[in-house]
């Protein structure tokens, strides 16, 4: 209980409030992140594991799939595990290196997530815009240098980030108001100047955000623009159907997340703890229904996940 008396000398020291305003409702708010959580994992261990038998799968497509579910995984063991410790056990102290390497972690994968959703686009344009050069276009050498490019970029656009929060002096307020840690989130709680964090965090945002979902677009244009030019209303749905899963995972990754930003620019009627709420939904909810969504959608994947599911 001493850690909740802090003072000024306790500069290294946070306190993650959880989701203010419920925590009378800890133990009930635990059991859909503790539910998501081990969904989330088996989903993409065994989506890893699959892939990873089966030479047939290893094709550009299922790299990519891969590679979405190490970062699923990364993204939601970044928040989880430490959600539920303030939910079971009111573990919310966090030490000023512990949150800065948490919010690190968590905007590098969350950046390199976007990055792959990009890469994904661009392989659906390929190989319905000019499908005779996938093969060479498109390798599996190609795809994991792609891979590395958004790495290096998550990188390069993160680390600032962890090194003028430690510039930032931090007084009396020590209190969290969320269950993991994020760039502004941290930066609010300084009795210095954020400027720079607010204008850094925006900018960052805007050209990350903007970026990725100006190079979608442009590849599902040119896609729909070679689909119209197809005469044969069958060969118009089975081109577009190729491209359902990952539309699907572009929903559920990008919907959360930008909801949640208009929310906390536009909504200041609404409740602290609901941009809490759907701020975590942006990390616990994508990660689990990813692996679903292309174990659905993807013929090959699914039965290759069945022949190791239902061995008797």
């Amino acid at each position: 209980m001493a850690a909740f008396n802090l003072t000024p000398s306790d500069s290294s020291i946070f306190i993650l409030a959880g989701i203010p305003g419920l925590e009378a409702a800890n133990a009930w708010m635990s059991i859909p992140f503790f539910t998501f959580y081990i969904i989330t994992l088996l989903g993409n261990f065994m989506v890893l594991f699959v892939v990873g038998k089966e030479q047939t799968l290893h094709k550009p497509m299922y790299l990519l799939i891969c590679m979405l579910a190490l970062t699923d995984i990364g993204m939601s063991t970044s928040v989880v595990p430490k959600a539920l410790l303030i939910f079971w056990f009111n573990l919310k102290v966090i030490t000023m290196d512990g949150c800065l390497t948490q919010m690190f972690f968590l905007h590098v994968i969350a950046v390199m997530h976007s990055a792959i959703l990009v890469t994904m686009a661009f392989d659906r344009y390929v190989a319905i815009c000019d499908p005779l050069r996938y093969t060479t276009i498109l390798t599996n050498a190609r795809i994991a240098k792609l891979g590395l490019v958004g790495l290096t970029r998550a990188v390069i656009f993160v680390l600032p980030e962890p090194l003028f929060l430690r510039r930032l002096p931090f007084c009396a307020n020590h209190i969290i108001p969320h269950t993991y840690c994020t760039h502004m989130t941290v930066a609010k709680m300084s009795c210095g100047d954020i400027t720079v964090n607010r204008t850094y965090s925006s900018v960052t945002a805007f050209v990350v955000i903007g970026l990725d979902l100006t190079l979608i677009a442009l590849s599902y244009g040119l896609i729909i623009r070679t689909v119209l030019r197809i005469s044969s209303k069958k060969a118009h749905l089975k081109a577009l159907k190729t491209c359902t899963a990952h539309i699907c995972v572009m929903l559920t990754s990008y919907t959360p997340s930008l909801f949640s930003i208009l929310t906390q620019q536009f909504g200041q009627g609404i409740a602290p703890n609901v941009h809490i709420i759907l701020a975590n939904l942006y990390f616990i909810a994508p990660p689990m229904l990813n692996p679903i969504i292309y174990g659905v959608k993807s013929k090959e994947l699914r039965d290759k996940v069945g022949k190791y599911t239902c061995r008797k």
